[in-house]
């Protein structure tokens, strides 16, 4: 694998140690290299949580949203210049709690943006409470005696509500992890990866022992994933004894940005708005 060193910041990681985000912030770094990018090729979207504290860690344009808001910013971002290639990325509690709307939204629009969820089924900022992806019977400090609820399937929800590309990747599986991330990027359309990323601290009974024996690749099965049933049926299985790892679901169909009649020939970025007159259009609209 090439050197990625030219997307280092001057700050050191302050993940704890055994952290599942190292694994995802050299698969990011080590595709980013593959695909030949340079530092200003990429613009990158945070959300809030551990996961957001890689827009400390690596060196390309970024933007932290706040909380839940990293969809629709990206989104913003990809169709003011939809030359850039945008990714953003978000814990499993900011971006399927109190993000999940704009999750469903921009699966159905199918912007051309990869998206990276850092899966590890625990609030891990705020030091251990249950979050929309932890199992049912979790406990925690927010439910000390096990969560009621069915956790939310990012998966099923993502294939179901149109999103074109479809994967779940594990930090502890790099390599295999930073192929997801280059083939997501270069997927024209809305591609989602689930990331197992094992909280150490707060979460220790999903960490590298439980998923290292249990992991398995979807393209080592045979699996098509043109295929929309059996995709579903994989995203479906949340049986712990084998977890599928890969691409569940890619299909082609056309971008928001290419289904658009102002953003098909160029960017929003690259039209010339200087002669346009805001004070008449001011006008216009104190006469209406």
């Amino acid at each position: 694998m090439k050197d990625n060193q030219k997307f280092n910041t001057y700050q050191t990681p302050s993940w704890c140690p055994g952290c599942g985000n190292f694994g995802i912030w050299y698969a990011l770094k080590s595709a980013y290299t593959e695909l030949g990018f340079d530092n200003n090729d990429v613009c990158m979207v945070f959300g809030i949580g551990c996961s957001g504290n890689l827009s400390n860690f690596i060196k390309v344009y970024g933007f932290h949203s706040i909380h839940g808001r990293t969809l629709p910013v990206a989104s913003g971002i990809k169709l003011a210049n939809h030359k850039l290639n945008v990714v953003a990325t978000s814990g499993d509690g900011d971006g399927l709690g109190i993000g999940l709307g704009h999750f469903i939204h921009t699966c159905r629009r199918n912007i051309d943006i990869t998206y990276i969820i850092h899966d590890n089924r625990v609030y891990g900022l705020t030091t251990g409470q249950t979050s929309p992806t932890s199992p049912q019977g979790f406990q925690s400090k927010s439910t000390p005696f096990g969560v009621i609820e069915q956790p939310i399937n990012p998966l099923a929800l993502a294939i179901i509500q149109g999103a074109t590309f479809v994967a779940r990747g594990y930090s502890g599986e790099i390599d295999h992890l930073t192929s997801l991330i280059i083939q997501a990027i270069k997927h024209k359309g809305f591609a989602v990866i689930d990331v197992l990323q094992p909280c150490v601290t707060f979460n220790p009974n999903f960490s590298y022992p439980f998923y290292n024996p249990r992991v398995f690749k979807l393209e080592d099965a045979g699996h098509n994933p043109e295929d929309f049933n059996n995709a579903l049926k994989y995203a479906l299985d949340v049986n712990n004894d084998k977890i599928p790892i890969g691409i569940f679901y890619k299909i082609s169909k056309p971008t928001y940005e290419e289904s658009s009649e102002e953003l098909r020939d160029k960017p929003l970025s690259e039209y010339d708005i200087s002669d346009i007159s805001i004070s008449e259009l001011i006008e216009e609209i104190r006469e209406s």
